[in-house]
């Protein structure tokens, strides 16, 4: 007995190191160019050093990033020091990277890489030949011309190091409008705006022949590129990460993110070629999938999200919305309360999952199920009170009891009105699943948000078809649930 347990003892001793060393390192990444080559570069150092690694790829914002890591949903993604100061940490521009990594270490238990080797600093941009009409060449210039159409990347609106402080700090008096950073440069092209925020990184400043403006009071920070991780990261895999350390200059980066933006390459390849070009890893392909089948695959995942969230969401609505039938004096509330839900928008209500289920599966379908709720609930509830009452007193008068009233004659004549809620609550989960994407779930979102951070048409098609042809083939798909459940007589009635 004793040998038995002291075999086992040793067994386990030997084998739980070897299966903590297996468990996937999660990868996350921010939804902008950058952010994917740099992830694949972390993803491609640690799967050429022996670990397994899952892609989170187009995270949110910082906000968004930073939290999945502080929950746990993370294990590593890439970020930038003047970020992490000003943004994360609420600290001023003058602390240090060794006070940071101390913050870090104490309130959140997370650590910091050394510096990729370039600073990818906030930038204002305009095009070079309006900057030099208006001879503009600093962001203190800008006071001259307060006219100017500013089109401005939503998180930079909001950050501590962004619009808000930047305008107050050089007294600009621009009126900026809200717009994704991927397409600025196309809006700057097109001439629908004349200055945009930028980072001094971004490939298409050089193509675009783009002014950066010289932030000549230094209101920004340097932004030098890290890894930010968990301290609980393997050993090994720190060491691999190492490899980076100065590895990527100013001008190599720029060049990297061009190659996405005009080359046709896939962030992976890009990656991989620039790793080994390095000597960073080894020469094995990076495995991909096919256009098709990785197509077929996100088109998987989003019917899954969809599905999961809309079964859910019919297990219950259809209930609840019987029940307040029976006992209208709370259903008012219950339907504010269900209203209130549906008018949250959906990157806010995606983002408030995080910190009560991490990135993934999980938090989107929580969300998309509260988004099905509302009509479901009210169509069960609108059908049944619109049954005509002169045939609920016929079923009382023949003896059926309320149960067998509501099963036999309330329920199958308020189906149409219920069947027409719940197609209505799949439609809009079939677009709002799109946005899952941005914490992490996966789906045909994936295509739509690095086409928007590349500005890419065809890769925003991609995503954007399929989830089309989802929609329609549900319609069909409850259409034909219509012929099967509804009597004739009662699908004339409902026309």
């Amino acid at each position: 007995m004793y040998r038995a347990l002291l075999i086992l003892s040793v067994a386990l001793y030997i084998y739980l190191p070897a299966t903590a060393q297996q468990k996937p390192i999660r990868v996350g990444a921010k939804h902008f160019n950058e952010g994917y080559i740099l992830s694949e570069m972390i993803a491609l150092i640690l799967e050429d050093g022996g670990f397994t690694v899952e892609r989170k790829f187009n995270l949110g914002g910082t906000a968004v990033s930073f939290e999945a890591l502080r929950t746990g949903a993370i294990d590593i993604y890439p970020e930038y020091t003047g970020t992490i100061a000003l943004e994360i940490l609420n600290q001023d521009r003058s602390v240090t990277t060794e006070k940071m990594q101390e913050i870090l270490a104490d309130k959140f238990q997370l650590e910091l890489s050394s510096p990729y080797g370039f600073n990818n600093t906030y930038a204002l941009v305009m095009t070079r030949a309006l900057a030099e009409k208006l001879q503009v060449k600093t962001i203190s210039d800008l006071v001259s011309h307060p006219r100017l159409k500013a089109g401005l990347s939503y998180e930079f609106l909001e950050r501590a190091d962004g619009w808000s402080n930047l305008a107050s700090f050089y007294n600009l008096h621009q009126q900026p409008v809200g717009l994704e950073h991927g397409l600025a440069y196309q809006a700057l092209r097109e001439n629908t705006i004349q200055l945009t925020d930028a980072y001094s990184t971004d490939g298409e400043i050089e193509r675009y022949n783009l002014q950066v403006l010289q932030d000549n009071e230094r209101f920004f920070p340097e932004y030098n590129a890290v890894s930010l991780y968990t301290a609980s990261l393997p050993v090994k895999a720190k060491e691999l990460l190492a490899k980076l350390t100065q590895a990527i200059p100013d001008t190599t980066m720029q060049r990297l993110n061009a190659e996405a933006l005009f080359n046709n390459k896939s962030h992976r390849k890009i990656a991989q070629e620039f790793l080994v070009s390095r000597k960073l890893m080894g020469n094995t392909p990076a495995a991909t999938d096919s256009d098709v089948w990785e197509v077929l695959k996100k088109t998987g995942v989003h019917l899954k999200l969809t599905l999961l969230s809309l079964l859910a969401a019919i297990a219950v609505a259809l209930p609840l919305g019987v029940m307040l039938y029976r006992y209208p004096v709370v259903a008012r509330v219950i339907l504010y309360i269900t209203g209130i839900l549906q008018t949250i928008p959906s990157i806010a209500l995606l983002a408030l999952m995080i910190p009560l289920a991490g990135i993934g599966i999980v938090p989107a379908v929580i969300a998309l199920f509260l988004y099905a709720l509302l009509p479901i609930l009210r169509n069960t509830m609108i059908g049944l009170f619109t049954v005509d009452p002169v045939l609920k007193k016929v079923a009382m008068a023949m003896g059926m009891t309320t149960w067998n009233s509501l099963r036999h004659v309330e329920i199958p004549l308020a189906m149409p009105m219920i069947l027409t809620g719940i197609r209505t609550a799949a439609v809009i989960n079939v677009g709002t699943a799109t946005l899952a994407a941005f914490i992490g779930a996966g789906g045909l979102g994936e295509y739509i948000v690095t086409g928007l951070a590349l500005n890419n048409t065809k890769m925003i098609l991609t995503g954007a078809i399929p989830s089309a042809l989802l929609a329609i083939i549900l319609e069909l798909v409850f259409e034909g649930i219509e012929l099967w459940l509804i009597p004739k007589h009662l699908r004339q009635m409902k026309a």
